[in-house]
């Protein structure tokens, strides 16, 4: 853990209100309601890498308007680092963020089928014994720090049509219920994200078998070929009704032409999804993350290092500075 005059990073990163759940709101510690609009990274291990896990890009980020900043931890990299230095790049992270005012959703990487551990590649394997150890860490390390607002328990939950097996709602539902146990008893405050099937698209069972716990918030990912034009009324079947008893947060939202570098089928589209999207989540409260603030990973939001916006980032950036006061 990097120290700073004798004191942890994650314990001297306390100056960003404490975040809580109200009815379908987020809350600052007093009773504002809050709505998160920002950026996820790329993986720390990666940027770190790269040679820019460092304050420039966190300010890169605020300058575009973020309020808070999504670290997705991919198991293979969090093996890969060890729990030790990977805990160094976060800590590193959460710093940067508390300085610039930012609030960090840590993101267990993962797409795949948890219930029977299959996976959508290599790069996702875990298991349920690492996953349940991961939240340990990551509630224990940061149960007094108030950047930390949001653990998302697993970031794409999928049975990819059948071809990695069989995991029901309610199985899903016991796991999510089994993380966010170990996250609260470890002291954290952490507000649990719970993402359902389709790669994190679905919520349908939530209306008649919501998770079993208090003070938590619910996942979407709703790219734009999940669904045909016009998007507003399926969105709300299938995940934006959950926004009117619980607080929604869309993680990864973003969009790339066809001819774009990177494309490819689920986000292919153009700026009237950025318009249709935001704008719905503007009118139902509901928070959102772009992905990803990266230019090799895609959709990219930045084209070079520079922080140059690619086209959905001229879109996203304008977007994000509008809610600036």
């Amino acid at each position: 853990m990097l120290m700073i005059s004798g004191v942890s990073l994650a314990q001297s990163a306390s100056k960003l209100s404490q975040v809580s759940v109200r009815g379908n709101q987020f809350v600052t510690a007093d009773g504002k309601a809050i709505v998160f609009r920002g950026l996820d990274t790329s993986d720390p291990d990666k940027l770190q890498r790269d040679g820019h896990w460092n304050k420039e890009y966190f300010e890169a980020m605020k300058s575009w308007g973020a309020n808070i900043v999504r670290f997705p931890v991919h198991p293979t990299a969090w093996r890969r680092q060890g729990k030790e230095n990977y805990m160094k790049l976060l800590d590193q992270g959460v710093q940067w963020a508390t300085d610039l005012g930012m609030y960090v959703n840590i993101d267990w990487h993962s797409i795949g089928n948890l219930c029977n551990e299959m996976y959508q590649s290599d790069m996702y394997e875990t298991t349920r014994k690492e996953t349940f150890e991961f939240w340990r860490t990551m509630s224990s390390h940061y149960k007094d720090n108030t950047t930390v607002a949001f653990f998302e328990l697993f970031n794409e939950p999928t049975v990819m049509n059948g071809k990695i097996g069989t995991c029901s709602w309610q199985d899903w539902k016991a796991l999510n219920e089994e993380m966010i146990t170990i996250v609260r008893a470890n002291g954290s405050k952490a507000i649990p994200l719970v993402a359902g099937f389709n790669w994190a698209y679905d919520l349908t069972p939530v209306a008649t078998a919501p998770i079993d716990a208090e003070g938590i918030a619910y996942v979407s990912h709703p790219y734009p070929m999940k669904r045909e034009k016009p998007w507003e009324q399926k969105w709300t079947d299938d995940w934006g009704f959950v926004a009117k008893k619980y607080p929604v947060m869309l993680t990864e939202i973003g969009f790339s032409g066809a001819d774009d570098k990177g494309a490819h089928v689920p986000v292919i589209s153009d700026e009237s999804y950025g318009e249709a999207i935001t704008r719905y989540a503007d009118e139902n409260g509901i928070s959102y993350t772009v992905w990803v603030f990266d230019p090799q990973w895609s959709p990219m939001l930045i084209s070079d290092w520079e922080y140059t916006p690619t086209r959905q980032g001229r879109y996203f950036k304008k977007a994000l500075q509008k809610y600036k006061k």
